[in-house]
């Protein structure tokens, strides 16, 4: 299963990125595609996945991420949920957002949500690209 092994990677994985300075805009910029829908495999404007999402709002930015979520835990610098800032993202195994700051995500979830804004869920790992 490559994404519990990417999974495994962004635990353990130590990049270097310096903080960027766009933050606040890719978070104005996710917000505007709330409502959006999920689409497997969709990678924008009109519907996403969740890697897709993330790496099409950073493109906006002119940040390059890679595609699928695993590679996407490891494009930056690990920090703690409390160093995290809005713009960053936001990992789970096989899952990515993009934090907003004050315990929510902004992410394409599946099917029946699209892309949302709600509260972060569970144990995640923050990841400041740039």
């Amino acid at each position: 299963d490559t994404a519990a092994a990417d999974a495994q990677a962004a635990q353990t994985a130590q990049a270097s990125a310096p903080a960027s300075t766009s933050n606040s805009s890719v978070v104005a910029i996710a917000m505007q595609y709330v409502g959006s829908p999920y689409v497997w495999g969709a990678s924008g404007p009109s519907a996403f996945d969740c890697s897709g999402f993330t790496s099409y709002v950073y493109a906006q930015v002119g940040i390059n991420l890679p595609r699928t979520s695993g590679e996407q835990a490891v494009a930056g610098t690990q920090v703690s949920a409390a160093e995290a800032q809005p713009g960053d993202l936001v990992t789970w195994p096989g899952h990515v957002g993009i934090y907003a700051g004050d315990g929510k995500v902004i992410d394409a979830g599946d099917e029946s949500t699209g892309v949302v804004y709600r509260d972060i869920w569970g144990s995640p790992s923050f990841v400041r690209v740039g």
